[in-house]
């Protein structure tokens, strides 16, 4: 019995040693200043783990809302001995929110991930840049602009077209809805009223606690609650529009259109879809059928907050693909 406890503390506790590193003074967290066209600001950065071969860094979604929906990472990547990344994107929880309208633009979000990449110290033999919902927006982006940077890419509950996800919604997801609260949505919408105690309570009964988190709302768990308290409306509406119901027509969003330019990504990329998600999982099958190295995890009981509602689905795939990498890193491609 000793032996087998020895076995399992001994990488535990390197994988916990942080002694060396430059953030061990802050248990690991820091704000990494970010040039932009209106300034230096800051955005704020927490490491969790040691692994000089596989690192992760944690791409939220919204856009504008926070790292703190993504904790469940806490019950699983450590175990699996993965270094990985909470980051709140300007604007958003820790860091900096400037009152920057301008800088709610998807290159100047990429402009970002790579500066916080540098600054990070993350390279080609170990980032793994994940991206989950928005977060899969920005993680595509990042690929097709600086994958050489990359080990692999991880794009979860994220379609690649917002126009194909918008007719998903209508064509799939608004008639399964009860008509009469979907246009009493919609009527709140038009008017403008979404800051409305009902439009939120319709969106939770009708769509949210069905495609979101397939949990009642009372029961959901604490950094789902936090992250959606703290989304920056600023940044959500601007790009996304109001709610998870679509995307608005006058969003930034709006034309977002990537499926063409898969092919061109080559480095590892799983794609995770769910059943249940606001997204079409059969849309996510064909992304990971066009990546020239995809690979697809279907969380059948999942929604768009699979890490949730099909955990154990969610985090088995994730960790297989990213000891995958890691084991493909360690020992290249020799053999």
């Amino acid at each position: 019995m000793p032996e087998v406890r020895e076995e399992q503390v001994g990488p535990m506790s390197g994988y916990l040693d942080y002694s060396g590193r430059d953030d061990v003074l802050s248990g690991g967290a820091r704000m990494i200043p970010v040039d932009t066209p209106k300034g230096t600001y800051r955005v704020w950065v927490k490491r969790t783990g040691n692994n000089p071969d596989l690192k992760v860094l944690l791409l939220h979604g919204g856009p504008g809302a926070t790292h703190e929906y993504l904790e469940a990472c806490d019950s699983y990547l450590p175990a699996a001995g993965i270094e990985y990344y909470y980051y709140d994107q300007l604007g958003s929880g820790f860091s900096d929110q400037p009152d920057e309208p301008s800088l709610w633009e998807v290159d100047r979000f990429v402009d970002e991930v790579e500066q916080v990449r540098r600054a990070l110290g993350l390279d080609a033999g170990n980032f793994v840049l994940y991206g989950q919902s928005w977060g899969g927006i920005l993680a595509i982006e990042y690929a097709l602009r600086y994958q050489q940077h990359l080990r692999g890419l991880v794009i979860s509950n994220m379609m690649s077209s917002v126009p194909d996800y918008n007719a998903y919604a209508e064509q799939m997801l608004m008639p399964a809805m009860d008509q009469a609260a979907l246009a009493e949505i919609k009527s709140l919408e038009a008017s403008g009223d979404i800051e409305s105690p009902r439009y939120m309570e319709l969106l939770n009964e009708q769509h949210y606690v069905h495609h979101v988190l397939r949990m009642p709302v009372g029961d959901w768990p604490d950094p789902v609650q936090r992250g959606f308290a703290h989304i920056n409306p600023a940044i959500y509406v601007s790009m996304q529009g109001p709610s998870e119901l679509g995307i608005s027509a006058d969003a930034k969003l709006a034309r977002w259109d990537r499926t063409a330019d898969l092919a061109s990504i080559e480095v590892p990329t799983l794609v995770i879809g769910a059943q249940h998600d606001t997204m079409d999982p059969a849309h996510m099958q064909m992304m990971a059928s066009r990546l020239p190295a995809g690979h697809y995890r279907f969380c059948p009981n999942g929604s768009h907050l699979a890490m949730y509602d099909d955990q154990q689905t969610y985090f088995a795939g994730l960790i297989e693909f990213l000891h995958g990498i890691e084991g493909r890193t360690a020992g290249g491609l020799a053999g």
